[in-house]
């Protein structure tokens, strides 16, 4: 007989609150799966099985407060293996009942997720329960804020169960699903959907969530809504914290899709409507440039420049720079370059502000925001100043075709100090860019278009392009964002000058 007991909870922390028990007295239970949840007032903790067999007694049930190391409840060690059921095992056991007939059973792991990321959402399955798996096939996709993470097979087999469904928002290291080595897939494929819905593991979804108990003792109290609350633990659950933020909090705090709601549609129109869910992609998109609208004293200056030096030298040298480097020579390393040469002059550009310091970067991480089909995201050439046109042109095309791919990593988007945006490829005659926090400044080119110029006092077709700089007013001066825009306008219309840094 083994005994389940509430585990450690952490420091200066002596009880919980039992939330909710994922078996049944009688169920069957393997090592190291998910007994029960356990509320305290600062985090959730789940309670693992630390023995196979069946769960005997539960002894201490949903609500009660629980002491460190009191009993929760006791296991018939092996006795699941010496009846066996088939009407009465569980459907999350499915998997081990496969492995005895198969083969060993692999567990697919949600992968690390990158620096500060924590979670993220399974996007899409690409195999379904019952169907033969390849080491290395992909199964599926998650979604981050950031990235695409495809998790492969680990091993072949038959994946025979799907733990995270589309749509579950899942932590770095949890389970995502179950592969049999060994198996057969041609037997299972069309019996395993339709046991699905009825497995005791499966997390409850949307209205079935049960919350905290202490959460809606508190809701009760407060006259809250569940509605109006914000659940922060597995699943979407309400729990204590959640609720006593959304008490505490001013009604401004609260996080809302639009600023004004929206007004009311017609049936007829309704009907001719598609309501889709934001990727959580585009809510990060959505939520940092509005950050950044709030917390910085955004500004843009603009100014124009002469592209015809640029355009003569790029076709002069477009064959051997080819040739010699096996990439072609753009437009961006001209702008990169010119963009760190003006930096050394106005370094506040290059800088954040943090707390009540001013953090000055003696390098140039520069971002290129670049337009993929899931949205805006902008990678980093690092110690871009230190780079040579040949280098710059190859990151580029290198991080452009990651990211329109969805290959790139977390690492690849963190740390950039300045950014250029070029909204001139979609056809963009002028534009005003939005920060991207924490960085003071960034750069927007546009469309090169044919314009009159007055040149020696003759009117001439020139190649002219717009040129705005957006900066943190708190922290870059107008003259500093004058004296900046200006410095890239004369090292773009004479390049020689970025040669002999002048």
């Amino acid at each position: 007989m083994a005994e389940i007991r509430v585990p450690t909870l952490g420091e200066s922390v002596t009880e919980a609150t039992v939330a909710t028990w994922f078996k049944k007295p009688g169920d069957a239970v393997a090592v190291d799966e998910m007994l029960c949840e356990l509320e305290t007032d600062k985090v959730t903790v789940e309670v693992p099985s630390s023995a196979a067999g069946t769960l005997e007694e539960i002894v201490a049930a949903e609500g009660d407060t629980v002491g460190v190391d009191a009993l929760l409840a006791t296991i018939s060690e092996g006795a699941a293996a010496s009846s066996p059921k088939k009407e009465d095992k569980p459907a999350a056991t499915k998997a081990e009942a496969k492995a005895d007939e198969g083969g060993k059973t692999v567990d697919v792991m949600v992968p690390a997720l990158g620096e500060s990321v924590t979670e993220a959402t399974v996007s899409t399955w690409f195999k379904k329960v019952g169907e033969s798996v390849s080491a290395d096939e992909m199964l599926c996709e998650l979604e981050t804020d950031k990235v695409s993470v495809e998790v492969p097979a680990p091993t072949s087999g038959v994946l025979s169960e799907i733990i995270a469904d589309d749509g579950t928002t899942v932590e770095a290291g949890g389970k995502l699903a179950i592969i049999t080595e060994g198996a057969s897939g041609s037997a299972s494929a069309t019996e395993k959907p339709a046991e699905k819905p009825a497995e005791s593991n499966a997390a409850p979804k949307g209205k079935d969530v049960e919350n905290a108990p202490s959460a809606n003792k508190i809701m009760a109290e407060k006259g809250i809504s569940p509605d109006q609350v914000q659940g922060s633990g597995r699943d979407g659950r309400i729990m204590k914290e959640d609720v006593m933020k959304a008490v505490s909090a001013p009604s401004t705090s609260a996080p809302a899709p639009a600023s004004v709601p929206r007004g009311p549609v017609s049936a007829d129109d309704a009907s001719r409507e598609e309501r889709v869910k934001m990727t959580r992609l585009r809510q990060t998109i959505a939520r940092r440039l509005k950050e950044a609208q709030n917390t910085a004293a955004m500004l843009t200056t603009y100014n124009e420049v002469d592209m015809t030096a640029v355009m003569d030298l790029r076709n002069e040298y477009k064959d051997l720079f080819l040739k010699k480097h096996g990439v072609k020579l753009g437009f961006m390393s001209f702008f990169t370059k010119a963009c760190c040469h003006a930096l050394k002059e106005v370094p506040e550009v290059n800088a954040e502000i943090d707390g009540t310091d001013v953090v000055y970067k003696n390098y140039v991480h520069m971002g290129i925001a670049v337009g993929t089909p899931s949205g805006l995201v902008v990678p980093v050439v690092r110690d871009a100043d230190t780079m040579s046109f040949a280098t710059i042109e190859k990151k580029i095309n290198e991080l452009g075709a990651r990211g329109r791919d969805g290959k790139l990593s977390m690492s690849d988007m963190q740390g950039g100090s300045f950014t250029i945006s070029n909204g001139g490829v979609y056809g963009s005659l002028m534009s005003s860019p939005i920060l991207n926090p924490p960085q003071s400044g960034i750069l927007g080119m546009h469309k090169i278009q044919e314009r009159p110029m007055v040149v020696g006092g003759q009117i001439v077709a020139r190649p002219m392009m717009y040129l705005a700089l957006s900066y943190d007013h708190r922290i870059v001066d107008g003259k500093g964002a004058v004296t900046f825009l200006v410095r890239v306008k004369e090292a773009l219309e004479d390049p020689r000058r970025l040669l002999m840094d002048l």
